[in-house]
């Protein structure tokens, strides 16, 4: 029997992340789980998120839980990807990274200017805790894995899909694009509250994308002026 290809791909906010989730679960051979590690997050942080009562309510709030059904619990009988979409700021230092082993990872990134300006756009003067930036490099040092650019993905889908399927050793496969646009019953409870934009989308086009650079305010530029290096040495 061929294992189950477990991916973690990690991301940042703003970067495409949700509409390459779509990709993968217009796959019928793919199982996808949608930020499985935000209820953890909020709960351990105590930081006040839109409908955060409600995320707390509906996924498991302890990381070991998490972990344990991404990288060895049971899939569906016919599935042969189990994708999880992350963001890296989730990640906080009492989760045991060694449990991340039994998965392959990926990563989205993108420009942290655009990064920035992008984010700051529905959170007021954001740090770089807020990114992730930090955890992104940290797992990729540990373990390696594609490093995709969010622009790539924009502008060149299809090629860039093909080539982050080779590179964890995924097949191929041609209904992945497009997607129906409109909610996913695979979408976090907060999608009403973030995902409106790409709703609207059924590829990677501009109803899916993060939006425009725009201007990063001084103050956010300042503040996150160590995401440049953070970002560089996820990109190699």
């Amino acid at each position: 029997m061929t294992p189950v290809a477990r991916i973690a791909m990690w991301s940042g906010p703003r970067t495409l992340s949700t509409a390459l989730m779509y990709s993968f679960g217009n796959r019928p051979d793919t199982i996808v789980v949608d930020e499985p590690l935000y209820g953890y997050y909020l709960a351990a942080t105590g930081i006040d998120h839109p409908g955060r009562d409600e995320i707390l309510a509906s996924m498991p709030t302890d990381w070991q839980t998490v972990i344990g059904q991404l990288a060895y619990g049971p899939v569906p009988e016919g599935s042969s990807v189990y994708y999880g979409k992350h963001m890296t700021h989730h990640l906080l230092p009492e989760v045991d990274r060694a449990q991340l082993a039994g998965l392959r990872h990926a990563f989205l990134i993108r420009d942290p200017r655009r990064l920035l300006a992008s984010y700051a756009r529905v959170r007021h003067a954001p740090t770089l805790e807020d990114l992730g930036l930090p955890q992104q490099a940290e797992i990729f040092a540990a373990f390696g894995g594609p490093v995709i650019d969010a622009a790539d993905l924009a502008a060149r889908p299809r090629s860039t899909l093909d080539a982050l399927c080779g590179a964890r050793a995924i097949t191929l496969d041609p209904a992945r694009l497009p997607w129906p646009a409109g909610p996913k019953p695979y979408d976090g409870v907060w999608g009403r509250h973030w995902c409106a934009r790409v709703w609207e989308s059924a590829g990677f086009s501009a109803g899916s994308g993060p939006g425009r650079s725009g201007v990063v305010p001084t103050s956010t530029w300042s503040s996150s002026c160590s995401t440049r290096p953070v970002a560089a040495h996820g990109a190699r």
